[in-house]
């Protein structure tokens, strides 16, 4: 039997499968690794718009992003209220809903009044979703350590907390400007219904200095000139507080804490449980510093605490004006250094080694700027070491910034440590580039009788003469090893001086420098003496008034005396030193200013010869034997004694 299908039916049927085939649900396509990297770690901050993560919850209580952006009290009342969804799944949504709120409120509002507390409001629901994600689900961090979204999380978190700290700082100055609270003492502002309390007691300010001016975000800040910025992952606001640097008046003291320490804020939210910490109002801002607090207790767990070394470091480099400064004091500038400073790097602390860096001529701390960084950028130092910078007038003669730079470094270890017992007192470190390295070999060495004997021999004084010249001159000419120090680093360091302070150039500069008057009154009555005991030999003796350039010539006779002078036989010593001379045999090579031959010291625990001119501290190669070598000290401290 032959079977006769009808056209128009059978041309339907196959119309339909067409169709059927057509509209497939589901299709497959191809994406780049970038795609996928921005589908699985893009979010609102990164991004503007909703995470993943984020929209897929969403989907699954029957909204999206689109819904949610023109509803967000709908939305956020949906997933609040969802059966459907994990706790996990439902707070860090909510965490990301609420940041797009802050987010939109601080773009839109001013930093004052009922917009900014909007944003704050915002930001304290942020973070407290965040925190009761983090902590109070049934999961705890480290079981979701390799989960992308955990990461999301702890940044909204962050964020949160340092744009409602900040927010909260600007909303305090404002008011104190305007005269409210005068009569108590400074509180949190609160915003809205809810209760925020500090405790600032880990925090480390300067003494004296008041509270901050600013608070800044470390995150915000970005630096030229520093090749990296370190900081530590882990949870909280990393900050920068800006405080006022005291005046310098000529009775003040040498040393200066930080005016731009680094902080850290986490915010508490009170609850025992998720229940409690979803349903508080109650909130506390605590503040630590990230030198002394490595880990914090957030929801009963020991959590890693945020950190960034760099930023307070690079923004005091940034505004300190040193370059400038530094010119106008080597050339006697009425308002240039006549006195040796040493600024701290971070608050002091008893129980790490001290590091005392001394620069070179016509410069300051801005000489150190990626070696220090780079130094307590590692972490085992950074546990381990703290940086003081020692800021002296490069104009004074060698002799005097000896004996000003020893009184300073003695001040400041009396002040902070009266007893002298503490790690920060003893064993210290030296690391001193060109005339700061000659600086840092006098103060580790003695100069028993051979200054004076050869003042003698120049100048032939007796009886009640020889004393007063004696008495006036001693604390130049006599002098013995730091007892502190136990280590130092030379780099580039013309211990015998150079001929490149003879040539034109250098002898033109050196006209150019003008001593301050209180530099010359020191010495000035005690030159005059000296010519009028022998008129013909003023310029012969080890002293005179010479300013630096003048004693950093190989034919200077301090230099040609004190390069001779024994050094403290406990302080072991390295030499790190320029070659700009390829071709040229070792011990005639230059690094163009410093030859070989005057770098270089017997003796030494080691040297290290680096193709550079003669800024060689900021050699990469450089600064890696520093590393080493502190960590070679670190290891021999804590060898057992045989």
């Amino acid at each position: 039997m032959t079977i006769r299908y009808r056209q128009p039916l059978f041309a339907a049927l196959l119309c339909a499968a067409v169709l059927a085939a057509g509209c497939a649900g589901v299709k497959v396509g191809s994406i780049s690794p970038a795609e996928y990297l921005a589908q699985r770690r893009g979010d609102v901050l990164t991004t503007g718009k909703l995470s993943t993560s984020a929209q897929e919850v969403l989907r699954v209580i029957g909204s999206d992003a689109d819904l949610c952006r023109r509803d967000g009290q709908a939305c956020r009342q949906a997933l609040a209220d969802s059966a459907g969804i994990t706790d996990e799944q439902r707070l860090s949504a909510l965490s990301e809903v609420w940041l797009q709120v802050a987010l939109s409120a601080d773009k839109g509002g001013t930093s004052d009044g009922p917009s900014a507390d909007k944003a704050i409001d915002a930001w304290l629901e942020t973070a407290r979703h965040a925190y009761a994600y983090l902590f109070f689900t049934d999961r705890n961090p480290r079981d979701r350590a390799f989960e992308d979204r955990q990461t999301q999380v702890r940044d909204y978190y962050n964020y949160a907390v340092q744009q409602a700290i900040t927010g909260l700082y600007s909303s305090y100055q404002k008011n104190s400007r305007r005269g409210r609270d005068t009569t108590r003492p400074p509180t949190v502002p609160q915003v809205g219904d809810w209760h925020i309390d500090s405790d600032v007691s880990a925090m480390q300010l300067p003494p004296g200095a008041g509270l901050p001016q600013e608070l800044i975000p470390a995150a915000s800040l970005t630096f030229s000139g520093l090749r990296n910025i370190y900081r530590r992952d882990g949870f909280g606001a990393e900050l920068v507080a800006v405080t006022d640097e005291p005046t310098y008046g000529a009775n003040a003291p040498p040393y200066r804490e930080t005016p731009f320490p680094a902080l850290t804020a986490v915010l508490k939210f009170d609850g025992a449980d998720l229940r409690q910490v979803m349903s508080t109002r109650n909130l506390r801002i605590v503040v630590f510093d990230p030198y002394r607090t490595s880990s914090v207790q957030l929801g009963g767990q020991d959590i890693p605490l945020a950190a960034n070394f760099t930023s307070g470091y690079g923004l005091w480099l940034a505004r300190s004006d040193f370059a400038l400064q530094a010119l106008r004091s080597l050339f006697g500038s009425a308002d240039g250094l006549t006195k040796p400073r040493i600024y701290l790097m971070q608050p002091y602390d008893p129980n790490r080694r001290t590091i005392i860096m001394l620069h070179g001529l016509a410069s300051s701390p801005e000489a150190w700027i990626n070696v220090a960084n780079e130094v307590l950028g590692d972490e085992t130092l950074r546990r381990s070491y703290q940086v003081w910078q020692v800021y002296y007038p490069t104009n004074a003669p060698l002799p005097l910034n000896n004996l000003a730079i020893r009184e300073a470094v003695e001040q400041t270890i009396a002040h902070f440590d009266p007893t002298g017992k503490a790690r920060a007192s003893n064993d210290i470190t030296l690391i001193g580039h060109s005339m700061g390295g000659v600086l840092s070999r006098l103060m580790v060495s003695s100069s028993e009788d051979k200054l004076w004997d050869a003042l003698l021999a120049s100048y032939p004084m007796q009886g009640a003469q020889q004393q007063r010249i004696e008495k006036r001159l001693a604390p130049y000419l006599r002098f013995e090893p730091l007892p502190q120090v136990s280590d130092a680093i030379f780099i580039a360091s013309p211990h015998r001086g150079t001929d490149f302070a003879n040539n034109r150039i250098s002898r033109w500069v050196a006209n150019l420098i003008t001593l301050p008057v209180t530099m010359l009154g020191q010495l000035s009555d005690i030159s005059r003496e000296l010519i009028r005991i022998a008129p013909g030999k003023q310029d012969l003796g080890p002293l005179r008034i010479p300013n630096s350039i003048d004693n950093l010539s190989d034919r200077d006779p301090f230099v040609r005396l004190s390069s001779g002078l024994p050094m403290n036989p406990r302080v072991r010593f390295h030499s790190i030193i320029g070659n700009d001379t390829p071709g040229v045999a070792l011990a005639l090579s230059s690094d163009g200013i410093v030859p070989y031959e005057s770098a270089h010291l017997d003796g030494a625990a080691s040297e290290l010869v680096i193709p550079s001119q003669h800024s060689v501290q900021e050699n990469p190669l450089a600064i890696l034997e520093i590393r080493r070598i502190l960590k070679e000290q670190l290891r021999m401290e804590s060898a057992p004694a045989r």
